[in-house]
């Protein structure tokens, strides 16, 4: 019997989530299900969404999917991996592009339908795609296309078959709800039926249900999501049944510590305390220099603090589970789910707490939710709206904002000739820095050079354009930075450089400067996330270098740079570079992706 509802299939599920939490918020109910579902299953639907993924349809691994997807008469959606799949699956090709798209295009419609009803000629979207279709499926014509995409939306209007390269369900695709609820409503012909009033009061039947008669201990940052999180377990357990632990790493922001204890107190979260566990931490990660290895020494410490704490406090691990403020994201990211490529090891998914899963004594209320929904949660729950809206800030802290190396170079001369011819097309030059970071491109993830533009008097629109070819077209290079200070680089040299509490209060007073600078300016809204990161490069003989990192966003898996006012960026780089032992301020000017939000 046919539901109304839309399915949607998982061949990348930082995608597949994102688009299910679209649809919701068109008031329909979706289901996320694995692409091999029962026929059964699937033809419930009223409407199928393909999701995209790191794949490639030609791989030997490529997710197994079940064929009479596409014989249930069904209306189907295929977005980037699934419009792919769909081409390949009837009768058209599928080969590696010679260009890669990632950021902003835009697409030309080439001929009115459904799927682009309401909307204009020209539409911005976002592409991250490495393949794209090359011959079109039997009965399939081209809807819309990019300059490099000439098969960007495609149509078989027969059998109501739809396919995109890009992605509509992400937040830098403006008009992207609309295209899904044209799909959604105008051609599967779905009901607004659905909504969140009742989600708390499921949410905590299932947290009564999954603890029973024991207890849950928390360990809480004082961010976004532990405080949610805490503020939901109260209400579903009750005071008595929940304890809180807030671990001071060493690697929290300028006063962070002292704050999360007066505002959680303020909230009447009694059964908390601190732990200040900062030599713990130093001593975890002392001489370790790889991004991943610091993750998971970092995550596997605070299980071990928290045990310690367990001890001290007389309660039986076997009365108590742990309770985690970890939302979507998190678990797609370090490849939580079938079809999820890792990008990094998050702290509350290293090998220890997973395994803690497995077995059920991990309590995690906000792990299908995104940033946006549990800020709506918590505003429903009655906690400050100042404290809802808190910047995210990662649980390993600044450790992941301070770069190490052991100060050994290659040859970048390759890779910079190539990134100069491009950005000499902008009047720029360049320098590729001789240190990596953690990217994401094809949905992968990547680890390449950072590239910096000098030169020239060009605007962020210029700089954004230099950017994304660049990124697009050199597959060494996954981040793009603007020179801020000094004026030009006549050297660069990377420093052996592990970390360490004097770099660490580096970062910290940088870190300091930057968030209050935006506080005084009112960014802190428009400004998602503000990552300050400390690169150990000394450029032109002097000090360490410092990234400001802010960037748009609503559930960080997309994200744009932020086009700071150069009044405001003026401001931040002066003060930075007046703390002693920095010598030079980089402003990071890519998207997410090709990089991510963090560094590492």
């Amino acid at each position: 019997m046919e539901e109304n509802k839309i399915i949607v299939l998982d061949f990348g599920a930082q995608y597949a989530h994102l688009i299910a939490r679209r649809v919701r918020q068109l008031h329909v109910f979706s289901e996320i299900l694995e692409p091999d579902a029962p026929t059964e299953k699937l033809r419930k639907a009223k409407g199928i969404i393909l999701s995209g993924g790191p794949s490639s349809v030609y791989e030997k691994d490529a997710p197994p999917f079940n064929p009479e997807i596409f014989s249930l008469g069904i209306p189907i959606l295929g977005l980037c991996y699934g419009h792919q799949l769909m081409a390949q699956q009837t009768g058209g090709k599928v080969e590696q592009g010679n260009v890669r798209e990632y950021g902003l295009a835009e697409i030309e419609v080439s001929k009115e339908n459904k799927m682009f009803e309401g909307l204009e000629e020209k539409e911005t979207v976002w592409m991250s795609h490495g393949d794209k279709v090359g011959g079109l499926g039997k009965g399939f014509e081209v809807i819309a296309s990019t300059p490099d995409c000439k098969n960007a939306a495609v149509a078989n209007f027969s059998r109501n078959f739809f396919g995109f390269q890009f992605h509509p369900e992400v937040t830098h695709t403006p008009n992207g709800l609309k295209m899904l609820e044209n799909f959604v409503k105008g051609v599967c012909g779905c009901k607004q039926d659905w909504t969140t009033k009742n989600y708390i009061a499921q949410k905590c039947g299932e947290i009564k249900k999954q603890v029973g008669k024991k207890n849950v201990f928390l360990l809480a940052s004082g961010g976004v999501d532990s405080t949610v999180a805490l503020a939901l377990l109260h209400k579903a357990l009750g005071s008595e049944k929940i304890y809180a632990l807030h671990v001071d790493t060493g690697f929290m922001r300028k006063d962070e510590s002292e704050n999360v204890e007066r505002e959680l107190e303020k909230l009447g979260f009694g059964n908390f305390h601190v732990v200040n566990a900062g030599e713990d931490f130093f001593e975890g990660v002392k001489g370790e220099l790889e991004p991943e290895s610091k993750r998971k020494i970092i995550g596997e410490k605070f299980i071990e603090i928290q045990n310690r704490e367990l001890r001290k406090l007389e309660l039986d691990p076997e009365e108590w589970l742990l309770g985690q403020g970890t939302i979507y994201p998190d678990t797609i990211e370090t490849a939580g789910t079938k079809h999820a490529a890792k990008i990094k090891t998050h702290h509350n998914r290293v090998d220890s707490i997973v395994e803690l899963i497995e077995q059920g004594l991990v309590v995690e209320p906000l792990d299908q939710l995104y940033k946006d929904e549990v800020r709506e949660l918590g505003e429903e729950l009655g906690l400050p709206h100042e404290m809802v809206w808190r910047h995210p800030f990662p649980g390993p802290g600044l450790a992941i904002r301070c770069l190490c190396s052991d100060g050994k170079e290659n040859s970048l001369e390759e890779i910079e000739a190539k990134a100069g011819k491009i950005a000499k097309e902008f009047d720029l030059g360049v320098k590729i820095l001789p240190i990596k970071s953690v990217g994401v491109q094809g949905d992968a993830r990547t680890y390449a050079h950072p590239c910096v533009l000098v030169g020239g008097e060009s605007d962020w629109g210029v700089l954004e354009k230099a950017s994304t070819k660049i990124t697009n077209e050199i597959r060494e290079i996954n981040r793009v930075l603007k020179l801020v200070a000094p004026p030009q680089i006549e050297s660069v040299e990377l420093l052996a450089a592990d970390l360490n509490r004097g770099r660490i209060e580096l970062l910290r007073e940088a870190d300091a400067i930057a968030m209050e600078k935006i506080a005084e300016h009112d960014l802190m809204k428009e400004i998602w996330q503000f990552p300050t990161v400390l690169l150990p490069l000394r450029v032109n003989g002097d000090g360490e270098s410092i990234v400001l990192r802010p960037v748009e966003s609503m559930e960080a898996m997309t994200a744009r740079f932020y086009p700071m006012k150069e009044a405001v960026l003026k401001e931040i780089s002066g003060d930075v570079l007046a703390i002693e032992g920095i010598g030079s301020v980089l402003f990071d000017i890519t998207h997410k992706p090709p990089a991510t939000i963090e560094w590492e």
